[in-house]
């Protein structure tokens, strides 16, 4: 029974960690760092100059930006190396790393957090596109930060013909962890955190390397008393336990404790004070005009905070699902020191499972921020100067979304514009440009993005540039700017210039844009475009939504005034990414296309990136006797439409062997 016991002192805790071990930390930014701990271990080492020697591996820099976190582990002789993926709230880490006295690495945050996983489980080391062409991969650096670090821990190899980064693994001796409720036996519960993180990863990785693993919590369950179902890190993998005091223990370094962070109660979001028309908000709105209906979004630090806010302002919040990269689905993604958590979350997961989802190209959107971008596109985001921010996430998740907007002001430090009568006007320029001539480094490649097809903007309060094949492209601008004053004059580069427009004037004034109706309240009509050439009728059902019997007959009533004015049938190609139909009107409006479909249509291809909607949609046509193969882009229904176009041009209208039945029911 004794033990079954884990519970003991920080100071008992601490003095299991020896000189040469590498130590796991647990956090995200302001949130989740097992303080206590940390306190414990830097207490230890003023007393008696041990242990020494430490390598700190972290995901997401757990600290302040001053004094806390791990920032209380930045001694001389205590950490030899530091391998972390964001770095800029430990900044007296950094400080060691920058004048050469530590070693010390910076590798994506997902990396890291997949690393956990695959140390655990005795493997090679992610194996991963991610990084690629940025100043993690071998090629540019390796993802090492000053010249006294030698040792690469990534590798370039070739596996079925293409290059690929193995991020080595190594093991971890201990975990220091964090969780609300522990019972004797070491089982932890999390349901007062306002983030999973890894910590069952980490925990996992510290046993199977024969380490120990160290649990921080705010409260005692007596034996046997937790829920299975809650327990998150079993007691078999947990060593000792550790409770905290409450000020070591805050959810988070900005909130002590919220309970619509931890999910336990939902607060109303109709009351966010609208952000202040000033070049942050400009910003902001400028990026809301990407956000896509039905879709999955990412929003970064700093500058992409602002997007959620213009979103909540213009009523957009309900149409689009935000998430944050520790483990955030849905809900409003918050900012400064609570940044990573959410008023009111769907769901939080671990955070090696959201970087799954990010790394597979589950984000229909991400919005990032920038510090510098240059001729190539390329943008830099981690380091500048004696500035160390460090990736985080950023590589993970801007290399993966299917489509990408950069988020900063044209230049920095001192900047000063006005907005006056929907016109932007510099009053005093920022001392710092911002587009250069070369990034200083590469946390973002405009190469490989333009190689593999990714969309790619780069906003600004004064214009927005493209990322195209030859090159950046100046595509837009401000109400008010001239562009060889305030934008030429100031780039480190010469941009495509041909014709930009002029960025929505609605951006520069007060009030909400009415951004909801552009983004989901096309007409009917303006949803339904004819092409003759083609003979090709192309329906966009993009955030439309069907209620009602009579939203099913409206739609009747125009197609069939359409098609009856274009006098023959058509092909059709619909578009039904983010399109919402009541199950109570369901069989009317399949009813309903199956009778336009008999009636004008020659082939109908339909299309969403939804693999759920691809599998309602298919079910609903199958019974109705259509053809239910329901393609995932517009290319492939384009090309499938095409097809079908150029049999129906054989005079029998089939292929030998294929009645004109299976001809009508392709698409």
């Amino acid at each position: 029974m004794a033990l079954k016991n884990k519970i003991v002192s920080a100071d008992e805790a601490a003095a299991i960690i020896r000189s040469g071990d590498t130590v796991a930390v647990s956090g995200f930014v302001g949130i989740g760092t097992p303080d206590e701990l940390i306190l414990a271990l830097s207490s230890r080492f003023e007393a008696t100059q041990a242990p020494n020697d430490l390598t700190l591996v972290f995901a997401a820099a757990p600290g302040d930006g001053k004094d806390r976190g791990l920032n209380r582990l930045a001694c001389e002789g205590l950490v030899r190396r530091v391998i972390g993926g964001h770095w800029a709230l430990v900044p007296k880490l950094a400080e060691l790393a920058l004048d050469e006295k530590i070693e010390a690495y910076n590798l994506p945050l997902g990396v890291v957090s997949h690393l956990y996983r695959d140390i655990a489980a005795r493997g090679p080391g992610p194996l991963t596109k991610v990084g690629m062409r940025t100043f993690v991969d071998p090629r540019l650096g390796g993802g090492k930060l000053n010249a006294r670090t030698t040792e690469d821990l990534v590798e370039l190899v070739e596996v079925g013909g293409e290059p690929w980064l193995r991020y080595k693994s190594f093991p971890i001796q201990v975990a220091l962890i964090r969780g609300t409720t522990a019972d004797p036996a070491g089982n932890i519960t999390m349901e007062r955190e306002a983030l999973t993180l890894d910590n069952l990863a980490t925990a996992m990785a510290a046993k199977n390397s024969g380490g120990f693993v160290i649990a921080q919590v705010e409260r005692l369950a007596a034996a046997e008393s937790l829920n299975p179902r809650e327990v998150v890190i079993p007691g078999i993998l947990v060593d000792c336990v550790v409770v905290a005091k409450p000020e070591n223990h805050l959810q988070t370094y900005g909130t002590p404790y919220n309970h619509a962070f931890s999910g336990r109660q939902r607060v109303p979001l109709d009351r966010i004070a609208p952000l202040p028309l000033d070049e942050r908000k400009v910003i902001a709105r400028r990026c809301a005009f990407a956000l896509p209906p039905g879709g999955v979004v990412n929003l970064g630090i700093g500058m992409p905070e602002g997007v959620a806010a213009v979103a909540a302002e213009e009523r957009l919040l309900k149409y689009v699902t935000l998430t944050a990269e520790p483990g955030i689905i849905g809900g409003l993604p918050q900012s400064g020191l609570d940044f990573g958590a959410a008023l009111n979350p769907e769901a939080v997961l671990h955070q090696n499972q959201q970087f799954d989802f990010y790394n597979g190209g589950g984000l229909d959107l991400a919005c990032l921020g920038m510090a510098q971008a240059d001729s190539r596109g390329d943008v830099n985001v981690s380091k500048f100067g004696r500035k160390l921010a460090g990736a985080g996430g950023f590589i993970n998740i801007s290399q993966n979304a299917k489509t990408l907007v950069f988020a900063g002001t044209f230049t920095a430090g001192g900047l000063e514009v006005a907005i006056e009568e929907g016109q932007l006007r510099i009053v005093r320029e920022g001392r710092v440009p911002k587009f250069v001539g070369a990034v200083e480094q590469i946390t973002f490649s405009g190469d490989y993005a333009a190689e593999t097809g990714q969309p790619v903007l780069y906003v600004t309060e004064r214009c927005v540039f493209r990322r195209v094949p030859a090159g950046m492209e100046l595509i837009e601008v401000a109400p008010g700017i001239d562009i060889e004053r305030d934008i030429l004059a100031h780039l480190g580069f010469a941009p495509l210039v041909d014709a930009p427009r002029t960025m929505d004037p609605r951006i520069f004034r007060d009030g909400a844009m009415g951004l909801e109706r552009d983004l989901l309240g096309l007409t009917l009509a303006e949803r339904i475009s004819y092409n003759p050439e083609r003979n090709t009728l192309f329906v966009n059902w993009e955030g439309f939504q069907v209620r009602t019997i009579d939203d099913v007959e409206m739609i009747r009533r125009e197609f069939e005034q359409r098609c009856r004015t274009i006098g023959r049938k058509v092909h059709l190609i619909v578009n039904y990414d983010g399109f919402q139909l009541d199950p109570l009107v369901s069989d009317a409006y399949f009813s309903t296309i199956t009778y336009l479909q008999g009636r004008y249509y020659q082939t109908a291809s339909r299309y969403t990136t939804s693999a759920f909607m691809r599998l309602k949609l298919g079910e609903a046509l199958k019974e109705r006797d259509l053809a239910p193969h329901v393609f995932e882009t517009r290319a492939e229904a384009q090309v499938s439409a095409d097809q079908i176009r150029g049999q129906r041009r054989r005079p029998s209208g089939a292929t030998p062997g294929e009645t004109p039945a299976d001809v009508r029911g392709h698409g």
